[in-house]
Parts: C-alpha cells; structure tokens; sequence
C-alpha cells in the first residue's frame, strides 16, 4: 500500500480520476438538464452505447475522431427526438420508455458490432492537448492541465450549463416547467416544444459521453459503457440538480476508478478481491442514492407527462 502513496502516483491517479469522470460528467450535465425540464431518461446508457459504437466504427473507417464525435453527437439527437415523441407526444410512461432505449441500444450495439467489425481493432485516440504554460506547472499541470479537448470541454460545459439554467430565459422556462408545468403553459411557454429541446441536448450529452469513453478507451466492445449511464442519472440525485454538485460527483466517481485501477495495477489487490474492488462505484452509487434521497427533492412534475387538455 505504501507505493500507493508517492507523489507520482497519486499525481497519475488523480489526473486519471478526471479524464475517468468525463463521460459520467457529460451525461449528467445533459440529464440534469432533461430532468429539470421534467423528463426522466434511464436509456442515457444506451445512447451512451450507440454513440460509443458509432464513434467508434466511423473513426475505424475514415480514421478521423472528429468525424467519430460529431457522428456521435448527430445519433444522440435522433435518439432524442425519438425518446420526445414517445414521452412527450405518445405520452408513454417514461421509466418503461428509457429501459427500452437501454435494451436496444445494449442490443442494436452488439448486433452492429459482430456484423460489422467482429474482431475487435484498435482506432486512435483524442490525443492529448496541453495547456501552454500551465500544464509545465510540477505536478498541478498534470492533472489539470494535460489532457485531451474532450476532458477541458466536459468541465468548460460546467458554467455554461449552469448560466443557460440560471440565469437566462430559456433556463427560467425550464425550471418553470419541471415545477408547474400548467403555470409556465398559462404563460404561453410551450411545455411540449421545451421539454423535446431539452431531451435532444439531454441525448446529445450521451451520445457525446460515449464517443468521448469509446476515443478514450481506443476499443468498442460489448457493454462498453458497463453501468456509466446509471451512475450518471445517480449523479443528478446527487448534485440535487445543480451544475457543480454534478461535477463534484462526477468527479468522486471518477477518482474512485482510478484508484480501482491503480491498486490493480500496483498488485496492491489481486484475485477475487479484485473483482470485489471493481464493484467499488456500483457500490457507492448506492450508498449516494440512500443517503442523498432523503435530503433532496426533485422537480415537482419529474416523471409527470403534460396535457393540456387535463
């Protein structure tokens, strides 16, 4: 355990704890938007999985990243608009909804997987990009400042979340719309129109998430995402639907795993408690849920479908 605590690997471990919390900050910044807005979506791991996929096969043919991430960015829209039509039109019950977007994307992804690829090859990477001048700053400028575009534009996309919530009238109407709905209607807010925006930028995030796991990790394979949608919906609870709470969280989740994988990788634990330790976030995504859950409320009309008409 000793070699745990030396400056360059606690530096490695908690620069890897950031670069590990991006994905789980991206999808939580969009679902806190959507849950704002009144709409829960538990299929943000599979969008986070088709857009992974789709990250991923259009890097492997073009081998452009950039290509991967806006392909990805365009799935988690039309994931969005479908997920809108099936909630805020169809006005079906949204929990059962996003278990359904999970099942297929966990299946449509394996499916186009064995189909297309097979084998699975490696593609390349968002390289890093350091920070002038500050990433040469001994051991603050490693782990803040010496990481790929994707990472610096997750937490760049923390404050403008939270300015376009707070502090402008797209974010008011929001707002008004997860608390009373049929208030910001009689106002002449579209509920319906607002909630469908807010569900594509919510999708967008995801399928962002998953290109930025899938360019991360180099690979696609089954189940990539491995529960990282769930934990970023826990988030939300746990920021209690404010921006840098999220964060926070985000972040604890993030250096959790990358001390998981430090421990594994030092031989500070092997074998079965090694299984046991990779279980560490499910674990304290749990333990957030019971604790936090009883300290916050959620937006009044979450879950709640609007009808004019009733």
């Amino acid at each position: 355990m000793s070699e745990f605590f030396t400056v360059s690997v606690l530096v490695a471990t908690l620069a890897g704890g950031i670069r590990l919390a991006t994905p789980f900050l991206l999808a939580a910044l969009g679902e806190t938007l959507g849950q704002r807005s009144g709409v829960l979506n538990l299929g943000v791991e599979g969008v986070m999985l088709i857009g992974a996929f789709a990250a991923y096969y259009t890097a492997l043919e073009t081998g452009s990243t950039v290509a991967g991430i806006a392909v990805a960015i365009g799935i988690g829209a039309v994931m969005g608009l479908i997920y809108a039509f099936l909630t805020v039109v169809m006005h079906a019950e949204q929990g059962i909804s996003g278990i359904g977007i999970f099942l297929f994307g966990l299946g449509f992804t394996d499916l186009l997987f064995q189909k297309q690829v097979g084998t699975p090859l490696p593609i390349p990477g968002v390289g890093k990009a350091p920070i002038p001048i500050l990433s040469d700053i001994p051991h603050l400028g490693e782990i803040f400042f010496d990481h790929n575009p994707l990472v610096y534009l997750a937490f760049l996309l923390v404050p403008i979340m939270w300015f376009v919530v707070n502090k402008t009238t797209f974010g008011l109407n929001v707002r008004a719309i997860g608390q009373t709905p049929e208030a910001a209607d009689t106002l002449g807010v579209s509920v319906n129109l607002t909630r469908t925006f807010t569900i594509v930028i919510a999708n967008c995030f995801a399928g962002l998430a998953g290109a930025a796991l899938a360019l991360e990790v180099g690979i696609f394979q089954q189940n990539l995402t491995a529960g990282q949608g769930f934990i970023a919906i826990a988030l939300v609870y746990f920021g209690a639907w404010r921006m840098p709470w999220v964060m926070s969280g985000a972040l604890l989740f993030g250096v959790v795993s990358s001390t998981v994988l430090q421990w594994k990788t030092l031989g500070i634990v092997s074998g079965p408690s090694s299984s046991l330790l990779a279980m560490a976030p499910a674990i304290l995504t749990i333990l957030v849920l019971v604790l936090v859950s009883r300290r916050v409320s959620a937006p009044a009309a979450l879950t709640r479908p609007f009808d004019r008409a009733g």
